[in-house]
């Protein structure tokens, strides 16, 4: 069965520090952004307040590029492929893809072939949100860091596009 966690969307539009819930509503991770650092970079802290992942847009870069940096586990990278219809990006992570419609946050995490999290957009009472339905719970840090990174890419992606 797993374990559902909550994200809002747009959560950087709202402002750089936001919280992820489980499905009692209760706190389980705190993200904090540096809004005026360069380079941008967010912690992720989970309940006790330690510091899990470390998202950082590579400035200098002529594509966009994204390092997320996990505890105990190698890096993933995210970076922006050339093309010419469309936005499209790749995920470098030992073992780790995704598959699905990740620009509309309906995709699945596969690690090793095995679907380790489900992520949907849902509508719940609370607003627009992303359900992570973490499926192997060893992994969740990796998990709540990767939609977290992904988020961030969207976001980045829609301002540059306004600018």
């Amino acid at each position: 069965m797993g374990r559902k966690l909550y994200i809002k969307q747009k959560i950087f539009s709202i402002g750089e520090k936001f919280t992820v819930y489980d499905e009692h509503e209760r706190p389980q991770y705190h993200v904090q952004g540096s809004f005026m650092q360069i380079p941008k970079s967010f912690k992720i802290l989970n309940q006790r307040e330690e510091e899990i992942a470390t998202i950082t847009k590579k400035i200098f870069s002529w594509l966009p590029k994204f390092y997320v940096d996990i505890r105990n586990n190698p890096q993933i990278i995210i970076d922006k492929e050339l093309t010419f219809f469309k936005a499209k990006y790749h995920i470098s992570a030992e073992g780790i893809e995704v598959q699905g419609n990740w620009w509309d946050m309906d995709f699945q995490v596969i690690r090793h072939g095995r679907a380790i999290a489900d992520i949907n957009k849902r509508w719940f009472t609370f607003g627009d949100t992303y359900e992570v339905n973490v499926l192997d719970e060893k992994y969740e840090e990796i998990i709540i860091s990767l939609v977290i990174a992904i988020d961030c890419v969207k976001e980045d992606q829609n301002n540059n596009a306004v600018n």
